[in-house]
């Protein structure tokens, strides 16, 4: 049987505050925890009424979890495991163990991801950390209303809030907190994007824009219409693309958002765009990361963010009205396909499907022939 009582140890001062302990009795066996929390004698069973009572709740948790586990415990075990609970079990610092482990695991992307929701959701606390077991209902909506504030499409407030949902729901499957649904009445959905897709003749203007050869928007312009000509290649699979994957005049790559294996026939109009630029020295075929001693993440980022700036540029030259980025192509030929008459199964317009899965599986279940077959088609109309 253990005991558990909230007591008060006032100060030698009068002046002075007094502080605020837990008594714990197992097995005749008593110990105290200390706490941060102070106040005067008239007012330590209400000040911290709120504090003091999560915190018996976490103390009861261990005990009950410790003798479940059929753990030997003392009053002693109890104290450290409290100590330790307060540590680790903050969000910041368990959403940073998490980041580490997913870095650990080659997840560099999804760390990233954790990293940004993270920082955002210190900026709405202003830098206070909160324990998980103090996430509520009330503050998750007031999170997504200050997201919303701040100018956050529907789409982006949900990013934030699935992924602190998988950090709250890794934290109950470890059984340091009680499930409590905190995220039952936020947006956590998918809404459908403007359209990002743009017609063949945009493409066909943008190809044969005149541009300076060697200038930065010319080597944009290559890399959209490299990923077009690639079947909507996303760039960070362009950039990661590997000299060894080019062989028999196809091009064999693993997506590195979902992992799915991809076979593309290798055209002259992909090659001739290759041509222009020297060999990469390093492992990779295209133009990209060419630096063998450079960060390859902070790399990559520069330069998708150096090319979209380009292709801003570019869009106004070709009057089209839509903001031009690299994944407009991925859009592009998927709506180009629609348009050449491609079965649906094949792919729909501007990706249609309620999600990248679901078109994923329609394409892992055709012949790679039939697929460039479709390209083939695309490629010429431009």
């Amino acid at each position: 049987m253990t005991s558990i009582k909230v007591k008060f140890r006032p100060s030698t001062d009068a002046e002075r505050e007094g502080a605020i302990y837990y008594q714990i009795i197992h097995d005749r066996k008593v110990r105290q925890c200390s706490t941060p929390y102070r106040a005067f004698p008239k007012e330590w069973q209400t000040r911290f009424r709120e504090e003091t009572r999560r915190d018996v709740e976490r103390l009861t948790r261990i005990v009950r979890r410790m003798e479940s586990r059929g753990t030997v415990l003392s009053a002693d075990d109890i104290v450290e495991e409290f100590k330790l609970y307060r540590s680790r079990y903050s969000l910041f610092r368990f959403m940073e163990s998490v980041t580490v482990n997913l870095k650990e695991c080659g997840k560099i992307r999804t760390a990233e991801t954790y990293t940004a929701t993270l920082r955002s959701f210190s900026r709405f606390r202003r830098g206070r950390d909160i324990m998980l077991d103090e996430i509520t209902t009330d503050i998750i909506q007031a999170y997504e209303a200050y997201l919303r504030v701040g100018g956050a499409v529907p789409n982006t407030t949900s990013f934030y809030m699935r992924i602190l949902r998988a950090v709250y729901n890794r934290a109950v499957e470890s059984e340091a907190i009680e499930q409590r649904n905190p995220f039952r009445h936020v947006y956590t959905g998918t809404e459908r994007t403007v359209k990002r897709a743009i017609p063949i003749a945009a493409i066909s203007r943008i190809k044969n824009l005149e541009l300076p050869r060697g200038s930065k928007m010319d080597f944009a312009r290559d890399m959209f219409m490299l990923s077009f000509y690639l079947r909507g290649m996303s760039f960070v699979d362009m950039a990661f693309l590997r000299k060894k994957g080019r062989a028999d005049n196809h091009v064999t790559y693993r997506r590195r958002k979902t992992g799915q294996l991809l076979d593309i026939a290798w055209t002259k109009e992909m090659q001739s765009i290759v041509e222009k630029y020297p060999p990469n020295p390093t492992q990779y075929l295209l133009p990209i990361l060419t630096n063998p001693l450079s960060d390859e993440r902070i790399a990559y980022r520069n330069r998708a963010s150096c090319i979209n700036r380009q292709l801003k540029t570019i869009a106004r030259m070709t009057n089209l009205k839509i903001p031009l980025t690299l994944y407009c192509a991925r859009h592009s030929w998927a709506s180009a396909a629609r348009t050449k008459g491609i079965p649906v199964s094949i792919i729909s317009e501007g990706m249609g499907h309620d999600s990248e899965a679901t078109t994923q599986i329609y394409l892992a279940s055709l012949e790679t022939s039939v697929i460039d077959r479709a390209n083939a088609l695309i490629i010429r109309s431009v």
